[in-house]
């Protein structure tokens, strides 16, 4: 009941995290949690990214949206460097360039370790309890056969046992991870990002597999630790009414290009018709795009 609560309560300040902080040009370059520029990626003959920019200050909550094959996954793939792009383009996250020139970069773990990455099938190991999957957050800390053996430090034993609580899952720690539903799953998931101490999350189609009220719970998870706590979030949605409800700013893409980088009051009914297509009118509640 808590967490469905959640999902009604979450309102996102329109100042947000970065409200107070300066705007100058240096004070924005320094902000910037991610940053593309002129990325494309070609997979055969097909770009799934097209000459692609684009930057997300720190504190932000951003979707990507588009439909399928539009380029999202990719472009969030890249910004983690799960994905090279091709030669000419550059990634940088918090400041430190993990690609360029075709190739990602030797710093690229020390971007990983400040980025979670939110995957739509929760990638938690299903025979493991809840608890020792999100622990798994605290393994660049400590020496490996710790892990193996599960000697986990008490401090970061109480910080699992906080972020499970914070995203409202703690009850079930000693659960396996397999027994558990998809939405507690996938909470599961973003506590283990906070146990690594990520200062953003990447998730990609995070609520594709769950049921509704499931989907609203993450969601609302999601944008509170956005608004409350200054995570960066950028979030790839097939669901356009998740990413008007929960984000301040949508990225949509069509055919690997950006068509559109905006507050969400800019996302008109008939932009939204042009990137999706006709059948959008049949699907989308009036109400739901200016």
């Amino acid at each position: 009941m808590a967490s469905a609560g959640l999902a009604d309560r979450v309102r996102i300040d329109p100042a947000g995290p970065l409200g107070a902080r300066g705007t100058g040009s240096d004070s924005m370059a320094a902000e910037l949690a991610f940053s593309a520029r002129n990325i494309s990626k070609t997979y055969a003959k097909r770009r799934a990214l097209d000459d692609v920019s684009l930057e997300v200050r720190r504190g932000e909550m951003v979707a990507l949206i588009g439909p399928s094959g539009s380029g999202k996954s990719t472009l969030l793939r890249t910004l983690a460097a799960l994905v090279a792009v091709d030669k000419g383009g550059v990634v940088e996250t918090a400041g430190i360039t993990i690609q360029a020139e075709g190739r990602i970069t030797h710093r690229v773990r020390e971007a990983r370790a400040r980025t979670g990455f939110i995957f739509q099938q929760f990638n938690l190991v299903g025979r493991l309890s809840l608890f020792s999957n999100v622990m798994v957050g605290a393994l660049a800390r400590i020496p490996g056969w710790r892990g193996v053996l599960g000697l986990w430090p008490r401090q970061d034993q109480q910080r699992a046992m906080e972020a499970l609580a914070r995203v409202g899952v703690a009850e079930y720690a000693g659960q396996r991870a397999n027994t558990l539903s998809g939405g507690q799953q996938q909470r599961g998931a973003i506590a283990r990002t906070l146990v690594q101490g990520a200062e953003s999350i990447l998730a990609d189609e995070p609520v594709a597999s769950l049921d509704p009220v499931s989907a609203r719970r993450v969601m609302a998870t999601l944008a509170d630790l956005n608004a409350r706590d200054g995570l960066t979030v950028v979030v790839t949605l097939h669901q356009v009414e998740y990413a008007i409800r929960y984000c301040r700013r949508v990225i949509a893409l069509k055919a690997g290009r950006i068509v559109y980088d905006g507050p969400i009051d800019g996302l008109s009914r008939p932009l939204l018709v042009d990137i999706y297509g006709p059948e959008f009118e049949d699907i989308m509640p009036e109400g739901h795009a200016a």
